[in-house]
């Protein structure tokens, strides 16, 4: 028979990473993302990337590539290449920039105006699918307290 020993810390601190913000935050990404996967198809046509980037572009257009990526979370590569595909799709307008002959900016046609209010209503239904099991008063808790993490976790000085 062998002696039971008792956990180290190290142990303990492994054993506790499914406790982590970070660590649960990835995990309710990846089930919540899973069924998007599948949503977005089905309800837009758009995969769930472009789909975002629609709904980023409707947002907050008009936008230039750089600040697509910079507000959908992706590298200025992923933003070109979801800019390109909205605009062979007929969704979004690239316009050369006034200011910036290189430069572009991007907003909906009005074929992508439509489809930007399908897919809005579908991410408040995949919101309220989400934090449905949550009180209105814990939705507002939580959403404050993103609100917080993100900003304490922003490097200074950098907007939204």
């Amino acid at each position: 028979m062998t002696p039971r020993t008792t956990p180290t810390a190290s142990a303990k601190a492994i054993n506790a990473l499914d406790r982590t913000l970070t660590y649960r935050l990835h995990l309710l990404h990846k089930l919540t993302d899973a069924d998007s996967q599948g949503a977005y198809p089905e309800h837009t046509g758009l995969s769930l990337s472009d789909g975002r980037c629609l709904a980023t572009i409707g947002n907050f257009e008009p936008l230039s590539v750089k600040d697509l990526a910079a507000q959908a979370n992706l590298n200025k590569g992923q933003a070109s290449r979801a800019a390109q595909a909205l605009a062979d799709q007929g969704l979004v307008r690239k316009e050369d920039r006034p200011d910036d002959g290189r430069g572009v900016v991007l907003s909906l046609t009005p074929a992508g105006r439509k489809l930007f209010k399908r897919t809005m209503q579908l991410i408040a239904q995949r919101n309220d699918d989400i934090f449905g099991c949550l009180s209105p008063k814990e939705q507002g808790t939580l959403s404050g307290l993103f609100d917080r993490l993100i900003a304490h976790a922003r490097p200074s000085g950098q907007a939204n």
